[in-house]
């Protein structure tokens, strides 16, 4: 297949930024002599370019500036300053009218792109206090600065529907729901997350005005883009890390196109290479001249050209079979490239390197020494295929054969489910292991083991570089080798970490790791229960106490509520007496009602203490399942009883009511 290059047609400068740097080229051209120009912040996202005006004399500008450059102007040293294509702010935009109107030879031209100008245009007319501005963007880029300053009302700005949702607390939305939403975009942000976010409006609001802002430049770059990348191997994009489309252009191609590099220049593709892909895609951002694109487009066509003639004459000297010893160039988590010298190069993909689960780029380093074994020859693609596991599994195949005799534990991967059982790769050598004996319980699903690391002893080779293995004698020597030392130190009190394994009508089962103990029900929970399954469910991670053991039986008796846990503990650590609680109520009797304090403790609210004046029963003023708040006026720790009182705080309120009117009259006489 022929390499090549292809260039985005919407790569490069966008009308409004093409229009701000035309402008400004045309003055550099065309002044007057003496004229000092200048560009309100740098005029684009892209450091060569402007570094090629500060060269021409074009200086960069900040508010700050602009009054000090207004009392400098004169006749023989005129100021003209051009304002990007960002815009600029409301504020900004007086100060600049203001500084013209004193200093005829102070001048600025509002290079402001009209997509841009569109926003501050809606923005203004939907200036209102009952409205709230919502704007998908960047809250510090220069573009969103400029427009927001021209609301005065609630302003929220955020990244992407995720922030948003986090930005609207309860507090926030309480605050807003009232208000009509004005919905606008960024005019580069992506087209995707503009459509999530009205949809995520529109679930908030029956009334959204929605404006679509983006850019229509901005939209056909990054449809492109993302067609492009969906065909090429590699993609290049230029522009500035700074620069909002740019950023936004390489991470739509990186979604498409793992190879993708941002760059500036051409200078910048050294750090990347070597290219050594079949079709290259250049695209660019809005801030990137089109002398850097051509430039780009020249030194990739060079690489891709120079990289077939290297091919073609070294290649050759490669032959399938052959094991050979190369230096590691370059390392993706998705191959690893080796010269081999002589000018030839040959590629490691990752299945061919090893199974082991770790990122190649966290493994292999540029200068490692790598053996391989070459696979494929192809001049056709351009490439020498080689694998790195086929070498290592010929010198370990030694270890697999010693450790039947030796009964050592090996360590490896489960790679495949196979039919009967699953295949385990050891040292990049492939170990059969027979369902009975990979620990999963009969007529189990074995991918529950698949691609993890797993330990077995060798227990037949054959002929072939052929070995069958098992996990279950692993499993069961280290189940009993931890059931010994279990036995040996447990003690009553000790403390423990398990699983509930299963349940019966009086406890439940708890696996503290090979040995199994029991809660009884009556441990299970302060509170009478009718199953262990009222308070813990199958699975569940307990931490529990040895209360008894009996190790000859193999018995253990666990104990799992404590003292601190005990709801009466947690009351009167929580609450005193005087106390004033949020209670919900929990049932009624014709003396009173009864409200829950915290989980486990009711307290009784008597008849004569639910209201100030008399009630012919609870259900008059109060309901099952209210939250009222209530004072804690009697504790009485040995009966665990507790009363609580409406009434009080009722008499309290009443009273500071009434002292109000004659505190007020002895601050009049003061005064």
């Amino acid at each position: 297949m022929k390499r090549e290059v292809i260039v985005a047609k919407h790569a490069g400068f966008c009308f409004g930024v093409g229009r701000a740097a035309e402008a400004v080229e045309k003055e550099i051209a065309g002044h007057a002599p003496g004229t000092r120009i200048y560009t309100l912040g740098k005029l684009i996202h892209n450091e060569t370019y402007v570094s090629r005006l500060a060269a021409q004399g074009v200086g960069i500008a900040s508010e700050a500036d602009l009054d000090r450059l207004c009392a400098q102007a004169c006749e023989s040293a005129p100021v003209k300053v051009f304002v990007r294509a960002h815009g600029m702010t409301k504020q900004t935009e007086q100060q600049l009218l203001a500084c013209s109107a004193k200093n005829p030879y102070f001048s600025f031209e509002d290079c402001t792109c009209v997509f841009v100008r569109k926003i501050h245009k809606i923005v203004a007319e939907h200036n209102q206090p009952d409205n709230v501005l919502f704007v998908l963007g960047a809250a510090e880029h220069p573009e969103v600065v400029g427009f927001l300053s021209r609301f005065d009302g609630e302003k929220i700005v955020f990244s992407d529907t995720e922030e948003l949702g986090r930005i609207l607390t309860p507090e926030k939305w309480e605050k807003i729901c009232a208000k009509v939403p004005i919905i606008v975009a960024q005019t580069t942000q992506k087209l995707g997350e503009w459509l999530k976010t009205k949809e995520f409006i529109k679930k908030l609001y029956t009334n959204p005005i929605i404006f679509d802002t983006i850019c229509s430049i901005t939209e056909i770059r990054q449809k492109e883009v993302e067609s492009l990348a969906g065909t090429c191997d590699c993609m290049i994009v230029i522009g500035s890390r700074s620069s909002s489309n740019s950023t936004k252009l390489y991470h739509i191609s990186k979604s498409a196109c793992k190879d993708t590099y941002l760059v500036e220049s051409a200078a910048q593709l050294s750090a990347y290479g070597p290219f050594t892909h079949q079709r290259v895609g250049i695209a660019a951002g809005a801030s990137t001249p089109r002398d850097i694109i051509e430039e780009v487009e020249k030194t990739m066509s060079e690489v891709i050209e120079n990289f077939e003639e290297l091919l073609e004459s070294s290649l050759k000297t490669l032959n399938t079979g052959d094991v050979v010893t190369g230096t590691v160039e370059y390392v993706t988590d998705a191959e690893i490239q080796l010269d081999l010298g002589a000018g030839v190069t040959g590629y490691i993909k990752a299945e061919q390197v090893d199974d082991s689960p770790e990122k190649l780029t966290d493994r292999f380093h540029r200068g490692d020494k790598v053996d391989a074994f070459v696979i494929r020859v192809s001049d056709i693609e351009g490439v020498a295929e080689l694998s790195k596991k086929r070498v290592d599994s010929d010198k370990n195949w030694y270890r697999i054969v010693a450790a039947k005799d030796s009964e050592e534990v090996l360590e490896g991967t489960v790679v495949e489910v196979v039919k009967g059982g699953v295949i385990v790769s050891v040292d990049s050598n492939r170990v059969f292991v027979h369902a009975s004996q990979t620990g999963v319980p009969k007529d189990g699903d074995l991918n529950t083991i698949l691609n993890t690391t797993v330990k077995l002893r060798i227990i037949e080779i054959r002929d072939g570089k052929r070995a069958k293995g098992s996990i279950r004698l692993v499993q069961r020597d280290e189940r009993k080798a931890a059931q010994e030392a279990f036995w040996n130190e447990i003690e009553e009190g000790k403390t423990y970490t398990g699983v509930v394994k299963s349940m019966t009508s009086y406890g439940a089962f708890i696996d503290l790791g090979g040995v199994d103990g029991m809660v009884h029900a009556s441990e299970l929970s302060w509170k009478r229960i009718k199953s262990p399954a009222d308070v813990v469910a199958i699975g569940d991670v307990l931490t529990v106490f040895v209360k008894s053991f009996d190790k000859e039986k193999k018995r253990i008796a666990l104990g799992y509520k404590t003292a601190e846990t005990n709801p009466w503990y947690v009351f009167t650590h929580t609450y005193a007496e005087g106390d004033v609680a949020s209670v919900k109520i929990v049932s009624m009797m014709p003396f009173g009602a009864f409200a829950e304090i915290v989980d486990g403790v009711d307290g009784l609210i008597h008849i004569s203490q639910i209201a100030m004046t008399k009630i012919a029963k609870p259900a008059d003023v109060l309901e099952i399942g209210q939250i009222v708040d209530a004072k804690i006026v009697a504790i009485d720790n040995e009966k665990q009883k507790v009363n609580l009182s409406i009434r009080a705080l009722l008499e309290e309120a009443k009273a500071e009511l009434e002292a109000a009117p004659a505190e007020e009259a002895a601050e009049a006489d003061a005064e």
